[in-house]
């Protein structure tokens, strides 16, 4: 397909996101992704913009589900209960597929006051009893493309001509771009992904309309429900310096409930995952 006959995206949707101050130890939160209008965005379900000290997040359960978890600032240590142990630092990617049955902490490290954005991403039906991974994406090898004005880093998917290192049972796309100010970039990705961006820095224009975007802003994308695999582009330009975060993937097109810590098909699964958790078939805590 020719550039010309790319299918052009546009902002369907935006929204800034709003914090609640929640004292110690999660100080504060915001909703990227509100869990109200999850069905808008499939295959993603929520996603959240947390700063906390130790103690938030401690040994949980999951299942059903994926999240992809981006460390912003601070420390993050993550544990989980098959001996898993490691730190990431600011720009690198935590990846795991919940399964049947995962459990783990994420912590902040010491004294550190820890800002993540966590992204919840969908298993269609046939995937949520597979076996709990993690996997962990470092910031230098995430591959960068230079593109004219600014760069791309890739954490998944390929994008600008290079491919990233996670390994999503969910295929989807996720890339960091910064732009220097006045450049403009045109980000292609399949036209049949839901996508949506969240500006981390500085001010945009963004989709045909040219939808002006500021830090904390969120843009969600219009896409081709009945498309193919075929490119589409999303043109950005940047008024200032400017970095945001854009995901995109192909939706499930499947009923599901989320549900405290689990993602399944309906209630009775859910009530099914509390049991198997209360009898311990989630296996022993996890701690160090």
């Amino acid at each position: 397909m020719t550039e010309e006959n790319r299918f052009k995206r546009d902002i369907k949707d935006h929204w800034r996101v709003s914090y609640n101050q929640n004292g110690y130890p999660h100080v504060q939160q915001g909703w990227i992704l509100p869990p109200e209008r999850m069905k808008e965005f499939d295959p993603f379900i929520l996603m959240a913009d947390d700063w906390f000290k130790r103690g938030t997040f401690s040994d949980h359960p999951h299942r059903g589900f994926q999240t992809i978890t981006y460390v912003v600032d601070g420390r993050l240590e993550h544990i989980d209960n098959h001996g898993g142990h490691s730190v990431l630092d600011a720009g690198d990617v935590q990846y795991m597929n919940a399964g049947w049955a995962a459990r783990h902490g994420e912590e902040a490290v010491d004294e550190d006051l820890i800002h993540t954005f966590q992204l919840w991403l969908n298993l269609p039906q046939e995937l949520r009893t597979t076996t709990t991974s993690y996997q962990n994406v470092y910031l230098e090898d995430a591959p960068v493309a230079e593109v004219n004005g600014g760069s791309v880093r890739v954490y998944s998917g390929e994008v600008a001509g290079v491919k990233g290192p996670m390994e999503s049972l969910v295929p989807i796309t996720m890339t960091e771009i910064r732009l220097k100010e006045g450049a403009e970039y045109k980000h292609v990705i399949p036209e049949n992904h839901n996508g949506f961006f969240y500006v981390t820095a500085g001010e945009i224009e963004a989709g045909e309309s040219s939808v002006p975007l500021a830090k904390t802003d969120v843009g969600l994308l219009t896409y081709k429900e009945d498309g193919t695999d075929a490119d589409s582009e999303l043109t950005i330009r940047a008024k200032t310096r400017a970095r945001l975060l854009l995901y995109s993937g192909v939706p499930l097109k499947e009923d599901y409930v989320a549900h405290g810590p689990f993602v399944m098909s309906n209630m009775d699964e859910i009530r099914d995952a509390m049991r198997d958790f209360q009898a311990g078939k989630f296996g022993k805590p996890a701690v160090k």
